[in-house]
This record gives C-alpha cells, structure tokens and sequence, in this order.
C-alpha cells in the first residue's frame, strides 16, 4: 500500500514538473567564476589568517604562563599560587572569548562575510529572478547544494490556501 501511493505520488509530482518550466543551476559553479566573489574570498581568507594569528600568540603567551607556574608552583606560597592561578584563568578565558568572537556564531568572520559575499549572492539572485522571468521559468533549483528551490514564481506558492484550509487567517 505505501510503495503504491509512494509511486503515485512520485508520478503526480513528475507529471506537475513536466507542465511547468523549470532549471536548474549551480550558484557554487557561478560564483566561482566571478572574480569579485573570488577577491572577497581572498580578504575574508586574509582576515581570518590575521585573526587566527592573535588567538595563536594569546594562546602561546597562556602555554608559556602556563609551563612556568608548573615548574614554579611547588616554591609558591598559597597567596602567589591563587594569584598565578587567577591569572591563568582569567588570559583562558580571554583567549576563548576571543575565538568565539571572531569565529563564533554571528562572529565577527561571520559579520564579514556578511557584509562582503551577501551583496554577490544578491547580484547572482537578481540575475537568476531576472531570467526566470524573461525565460518563464516557474522554478529554478540550486544543484550546489543539494537540490535546493532557489525561485519560485509566486503563482505557485499555495501557503495561503493551506492556512485558508486550517481556519488560519
């Protein structure tokens, strides 16, 4: 019963793809070959190097303090032991609050590359909507990755007849 309706199903759907006009393109392949994405890549790539240098020299500053109260914590009195302590904690938690701004989620890297890729993905999806239109395409799927709906004519877009459906308004 399930393979029947699953092969149904899959029938139904290849037969409302084969009524509508559709592409397929690769944004990885297109982007790829734009050299103002490439130049972003470049200063992104140069920035993170930079940022990445400075947790490293943070990092090897915390080794160093760190290797030093090792040899020297059995000659510390408890006062200086707490002291030492106190700022070994306090250079690691730096150097992770750091790393997590830099290269956290919504980091600074992530900030960056928002503000130099978003403008070249938006070019890219201009051109793709402005195709879809000129050619009538109603869908246009993104095969870089996975296969992905990167345009929709709106026509095709039910949501409101489902919430309609629902008694949602």
């Amino acid at each position: 019963m399930k393979k029947s309706f699953f092969l149904l199903f899959t029938l139904c759907w290849a037969g409302a793809l084969m009524a509508q006009k559709y592409a397929i393109i690769d944004t990885r392949y297109i982007l790829d070959k734009m050299p103002s994405y490439k130049e972003a890549q470049v200063q992104l790539d140069g920035i993170a190097s930079d940022w990445q240098k400075e947790i490293d020299g943070k990092q090897s500053k915390l080794d160093k303090m760190y290797r030093e109260y090792e040899a020297e914590q059995v000659m510390l009195t408890e006062e200086l032991r707490k002291k030492r302590e106190d700022q070994l904690y306090a250079l690691e938690k730096e150097v992770r609050d750091l790393q997590r701004k830099r290269f956290g989620f919504e980091g600074d890297l992530f900030k960056k590359r928002q503000e130099l890729i978003k403008p070249i993905q938006d070019k890219v999806f201009n051109a793709v909507q402005k195709i879809s239109v000129a050619r009538g395409y109603e869908l246009v799927f993104d095969k870089s990755e996975g296969i992905t709906i990167i345009f929709a004519d709106p026509k095709l877009d039910k949501s409101e007849d489902i919430l309609k459906e629902l008694g949602v308004r």
